[in-house]
């Protein structure tokens, strides 16, 4: 979707992370169909798209975006989930977090019989030095926020990011830990001998996924979404709303 859109950049960023979102969803469903599961999986997805020096993100469930600056927290999404509702109408308190019995239900992500609420960001100028990681909560539920921003500002992120899933992973009830880092350009902490990749460089066909889901034409048409498929499915749900 993003090849397709980007041209040469998305015009409408808030817009497009919620159809890449929809579209997840879809093929989750799909996904379900095609391996006859008796379940569909459910999935906590964030996502951020810089363009223009301006960053917008958007997320389902409890993976997050933390927006750093010299090993400080500007801020961090908020998780949908219980504990979090319940706090923000002083129902609790923010030191529950990690004790609540609430603390693991959770009330949005893709792949549920409901239409998944995807929330978005307001538009972000990024500075030199800004630092933004996106994170499953076997990552962050490990590490406190400041060992997180911490441990990013006292290395080079190509080196970061290994140690901390690694500290994540240390923990015996850490569940699944998964973490990108993006650093804004200047950074002395940023490595320039990394190796970089540059999406307009990209062929159509680089992309890959770790569902292995049949290619199209290996199942039965009826179970195929095509992308107008997609496209009409995803205006019928901008339609419901």
């Amino acid at each position: 979707m993003f090849h397709k859109n980007a041209q040469p950049y998305i015009k409408n960023p808030e817009r497009f992370l919620e159809d890449v979102f929809y579209a997840a969803n879809m093929e989750i469903h799909r996904y379900r169909n095609v391996h006859n599961l008796s379940e569909t999986p459910r999935i906590t997805v964030v996502a951020c798209l810089i363009q223009h020096n301006i960053a917008f993100w958007a997320y389902c469930d409890d993976s997050r975006l933390y927006w750093m600056y010299d090993g400080q927290i500007l801020a961090h999404t908020r998780d949908h989930s219980r504990i979090e509702s319940l706090i923000a109408q002083d129902k609790a308190d923010p030191s529950e977090r990690a004790t609540h019995p609430d603390r693991n239900k959770l009330f949005n992500c893709l792949g549920a019989t409901n239409m998944p609420i995807v929330e978005l960001s307001r538009r972000v100028n990024l500075q030199v030095g800004d630092v933004m990681p996106l994170c499953s909560e076997g990552l962050w539920s490990m590490l406190p926020d400041h060992v997180l921003a911490k441990q990013l500002l006292g290395s080079t992120i190509v080196g970061a990011v290994p140690v901390s899933t690694a500290l994540g992973i240390v923990g015996k009830s850490s569940d699944n830990v998964t973490a990108r880092v993006m650093a804004r350009g200047n950074d002395p902490n940023m490595d320039d001998s990394s190796p970089s990749i540059f999406t307009h460089a990209l062929s159509m066909d680089s992309l890959t996924t770790t569902i292995q889901v049949p290619r199209l034409g290996a199942i039965d048409a009826a179970d195929c979404f095509t992308d107008a498929d997609i496209e009409r499915g995803i205006a019928g749900i901008r339609g419901a709303i």
